[in-house]
C-alpha cells in the first residue's frame, strides 16, 4: 500500500473514530464533571500508550523535546479539557461542526507563525468560515435557548490548540517516529493530568454503582481508541502528507458526530446544517488553494 492510499485510510479511520468522541463524552458527562473526564482521558490514554510505547521514546532526542511538551500541552492537554466543558454546555453535534475551524486556524497560524504565504482564495475561504460559524452559534442559541453558547468559544480555542499541534509536528518533527511522539506527549501529562483529577474530587465524590462502570467504559474506549490509537495515526498522517490535509480530517468528524446527536435526540434545524455546510464550503476553498 503506497503513501496515498494510507493517508486516505487514516483520514476515514479518523473521521470515525473522533466523530464518535463527541457522543462518548456526552454520555460520560451524565456521571464525571468535565474536569474528571478530561484528567481520565488523559491518564488512562498514558497508561495504554506506555503499554505499547514504551521502546519508542528512546527515539526522542534531546532537540525534540521541548516540540514534544509544546505538542503535549497544545494538542492534547488543553483541549482534552475545552472540549469536555464544551459537550457539557452545548450539543455534542455542534461542537463536531466547530471542531471544523482547525484546518483555518492551521492554515492561519502558518502563515502568521510557521512561514507560509497567504493567497486571496484562501481568505475568502476563511471569511465564509467564520459567517457559517457565526450563523451556527446564533442559530443554536435561538433553538436551545436552555443552552449556553459561550461555550463555543471553547471548541474555537481547542481547535487553535490542534492547529498548533499540527504545524509543530510537520515542522520540527517530522523525523521521528509517530508512537514516540504520542508516547512523549502523553507520558509528560501523567503528572499534571493526576493533580487535576485529585483536585477534581474524584476520590472523595464519585461513587461505584453500574451507572459509573458504564460511563468509566465510555471514557476508556474514548482514551484508547479515540485518544492512543487515533493519535498514532493522525501523526502517521501528518508525516505522510501536509498540515492542512492533516487537519482536514474535521471535514468529515461533523458527518459523524451530526448523524450520533440526531439518534441521541439532538435537535439540528435546517440552517444549522446549512451554516455547518458554509463552514465546510470555506475550509474546503482554503485547502483548494493551497
Amino acid at each position: 500500500m503506497n503513501s496515498q492510499q494510507r493517508k486516505w485510510i487514516y483520514l476515514v479511520i479518523l473521521a470515525i473514530v473522533w466523530g464518535s468522541s463527541f457522543i462518548l463524552m456526552k454520555k460520560a458527562l451524565i456521571v464525571f464533571t468535565p474536569i474528571q473526564l478530561g484528567a481520565l482521558r488523559i491518564l488512562i490514554t498514558a497508561a495504554f500508550l506506555l503499554l505499547i510505547g514504551f521502546k519508542s521514546l528512546k527515539k526522542i532526542q534531546k532537540k525534540h523535546r521541548i516540540y514534544i511538551l509544546y505538542t503535549a500541552f497544545l494538542g492534547t492537554f488543553f483541549p482534552s479539557f475545552l472540549l469536555a466543558f464544551a459537550v457539557k454546555g452545548i450539543d455534542s453535534s455542534i461542537s463536531a461542526i466547530l471542531n471544523s475551524l482547525t484546518p483555518f486556524n492551521t492554515f492561519i497560524l502558518g502563515a502568521l507563525i510557521f512561514g507560509f504565504t497567504f493567497k486571496k482564495k484562501q481568505f475568502i475561504g476563511i471569511l465564509v468560515g467564520l459567517i457559517g460559524t457565526l450563523i451556527l452559534i446564533l442559530k443554536g442559541a435561538e433553538l436551545n435557548p436552555n443552552q449556553n453558547y459561550w461555550y463555543a468559544i471553547l471548541v474555537v480555542f481547542s481547535s487553535i490548540g490542534y492547529a498548533f499541534n499540527v504545524n509543530i509536528i510537520k515542522k520540527y518533527l517530522s523525523d521521528l517516529d509517530a508512537l514516540a511522539i504520542t508516547t512523549g506527549n502523553f507520558l509528560l501529562l501523567i503528572i499534571p493530568a493526576s493533580l487535576v483529577l485529585f483536585f477534581s474530587g474524584f476520590f472523595t465524590s464519585v461513587e461505584l454503582n453500574d451507572e459509573t462502570t458504564t460511563a468509566f467504559g465510555y471514557i476508556t474506549i474514548l482514551a484508547v481508541v479515540g485518544t492512543g490509537i487515533a493519535k498514532v495515526l493522525y501523526n502517521k498522517m501528518v508525516h505522510l502528507t501536509s498540515p492542512i490535509f492533516a487537519s482536514s480530517v474535521t471535514y468529515l468528524i461533523p458527518i459523524v458526530a451530526v448523524s450520533w446527536g440526531l439518534v441521541d435526540g439532538e435537535k439540528l434545524s435546517l440552517v444549522q446544517l446549512f451554516s455547518g455546510g458554509i463552514i465546510l464550503f470555506g475550509v474546503w476553498l482554503v485547502n483548494k488553494a493551497k
